[in-house]
């Protein structure tokens, strides 16, 4: 199936390298482009994209504000920030406006395109960098579990671990010994459980619930 997406990024030179790299994929279409968040906001209502690749800072409009009326709007659209800086609270704000992933711009273009189909099919979309980052502003600040987490079968509790490392669905499946799709079951259970948008979100809660190993 093809991946209808739309590109968001003042930079029009960086613009359209990014959809050279992503048109390079057979299975992506990019439907639609926009230089600041506003634009994309309308973009997206006009295009109806499966993902928006999103810059955060932007003289238009910043990419923050624009994820939050995106996701708001359309909340099946996956919001993939493609950003300069690492910062944590860049991360943090663009998780809690909704963005399904976080990638720096250094990011390799395979890697972008592996991350685009990742991020559309439900994967944890971040950096390793980026992700690392995310888990230190919770160090020490351990919370109680959410009423959910009480609801987490043993199964659950073991992929929500995987999860928090950070593996894929194919990789929680060789460690666990089942098939991918049980971990696809298993992964929307936790989420519903968990009342969470998607995996990294969860990844957040095992986190700062001290359910993470490691």
């Amino acid at each position: 199936m093809t991946v209808r997406v739309v590109v968001v990024d003042d930079n029009e030179l960086l613009r359209a390298g990014l959809v050279t790299v992503l048109t390079s994929d057979p299975e992506i279409e990019v439907v639609g482009q926009a230089a600041d968040g506003p634009a994309g906001v309308r973009a997206c209502r006009e295009h109806r994209p499966d993902l928006v690749l999103m810059d955060v800072e932007m003289p238009g409009g910043d990419g923050i504000a624009a994820t939050r009326r995106i996701t708001a709007d359309r909340p099946a659209v996956r919001v993939l920030i493609l950003t300069m800086f690492d910062l944590d609270d860049y991360v943090v704000q663009a998780l809690r406006a909704g963005a399904a992933g976080f990638l720096l711009k250094t990011t390799p273009p395979r890697a972008l395109i592996r991350a685009v189909h990742q991020c559309v099919a439900g994967e944890t979309t971040v950096g390793p960098t980026v992700m690392a980052r995310l888990v230190d502003s919770y160090v020490g600040h351990q919370e109680p579990p959410p009423p959910g987490v009480a609801e987490l079968t043993g199964r659950e509790l073991d992929v929500l671990r995987c999860l928090a490392d950070g593996r894929s669905n194919a990789e929680i499946a060789g460690e666990l010994f089942l098939a991918e799709t049980t971990v696809k079951t298993h992964v929307a259970r936790i989420l519903a459980k968990l009342g969470v948008r998607d995996r990294v979100q969860a990844v957040v809660v095992a986190h700062r619930c001290g359910l993470a190993r490691g």
